[in-house]
């Protein structure tokens, strides 16, 4: 991803007329892992400025537009990539190359189960059952498409770069639909079914040039699928780069957050004018589950007022556990026997509850 983010804000920068020393541009990467056909597929998805920034004379920034690319420009920047990544590849031992052609060399004799799973998910072939090793049955119902390479688009040696989508200062809501393209997850369920003898089906969103329009998985395959898509641990799926990276000295200057390095949202001068990043407050967790579960923590399920405040939180799994096997236990005298919950202080008192720690001014912020 280094290597493609490098080779692209080069060409930015050098189109704009100025070099990497005088000026930057700024993108912001995600690596997408699944393919349409819930193939492990990893590629990325990068939303570039198109132009540089640079600092002006009165120490203020500049941003210099560069024109489109066109497709001589693409040809161009996916042979150097290529050609780039073949290297890296081959210096650390993945690819080994040989007078005719190049081969991959990857771990095979690893005990690790994932990495089959992976290795059929890449080829579109059958990881678990009865089936293991051979292809995954599709489904052809449109003819064969012939597009050839056009505009913001080239293909070479296995690797494709489009630059086809873009987005004006003045088209926010465009510029987030195109985000939320970008970062959507794996699996549509509008698109998930199961057919009448108990086979996973999943539609394609675009058909394969072939006219392949459907995959069909077996259940214990299609679990396989999915395991072969989650990212390894503690792996940032998204990147940011150059203007916005956390390090850059201009991206207080170039966001609306004002967030990073002499920040002028610092409160003293002196703060101001020292390396000391500026961090704005977080979303509270209730507000996040909001956001992204649509469970709103504060609204009372029976009047649907928003009413609740939180009092407690209780991290520790073994107090959790207690607490459930408890409700499981006398939930149904609790309901009949009161229509609101115990006051505070009874719970305290209760022996079933004694070595709770609670944390009554908890911050819900990040």
């Amino acid at each position: 991803m280094g290597i493609i983010h490098r080779a692209i804000s080069t060409h930015i920068v050098s189109k704009g007329g100025f070099s990497n020393k005088r000026a930057k541009t700024g993108a912001v990467g995600l690596i997408q892992r699944f393919g349409s056909a819930l193939n492990l597929n990893i590629h990325f998805h990068m939303l570039f400025l198109e132009g540089a920034i640079s600092k002006n004379s009165w120490g203020g920034t500049a941003f210099t537009r560069i024109k489109a690319p066109s497709h001589q420009d693409m040809l161009e920047l996916v042979h150097t990539i290529s050609q780039r990544i073949a290297r890296y590849l081959e210096k650390v031992g993945l690819v080994e190359r040989d007078m005719e052609s190049s081969y991959l060399n990857l771990p095979l004799d690893d005990e690790d189960s994932l990495l089959q799973l992976q290795g059929a998910s890449v080829s579109y072939r059958i990881a678990m059952g009865p089936r293991q090793g051979q292809k995954v049955f599709t489904l052809q119902t449109l003819p064969a498409s012939n597009e050839g390479e056009y505009g913001q688009l080239a293909n070479t040696s296995g690797f494709s770069l489009h630059a086809g989508v873009f987005a004006n200062a003045d088209e926010p809501e465009k510029l987030e639909r195109l985000c939320r393209y970008i970062s959507r997850p794996a699996i549509s369920e509008q698109r998930l079914s199961m057919t009448y003898h108990g086979k996973v089906r999943y539609e394609l969103k675009t058909p394969y040039r072939d006219g392949t329009t459907h995959a069909f998985f077996e259940p214990i395959d299609f679990i396989g699928k999915l395991a072969a898509l989650i990212p390894p641990p503690r792996l940032n799926l998204t990147r940011f780069f150059g203007v916005f990276a956390p390090n850059s000295n201009l991206r207080a200057q170039v966001t609306a957050s004002q967030r990073g390095k002499n920040s002028p949202k610092l409160v003293n001068k002196e703060e101001c004018d020292s390396d000391k990043p500026y961090h704005a407050k977080s979303m509270t967790w209730a507000q996040r589950l909001k956001r992204v579960f649509n469970i709103d923590i504060t609204e009372c399920e029976k009047c649907l007022k928003n009413n609740v405040t939180i009092i407690p939180c209780i991290t520790q799994p073994n107090i959790i556990h207690k607490i459930l096997l408890y409700l499981d236990k006398h939930g149904s005298s609790i309901t009949a026997n009161s229509a609101r919950a115990p006051p505070f202080e009874a719970v305290e008192q209760t022996t079933v509850f004694d070595d709770f720690t609670f944390q009554r001014d908890f911050d819900f912020g990040a």
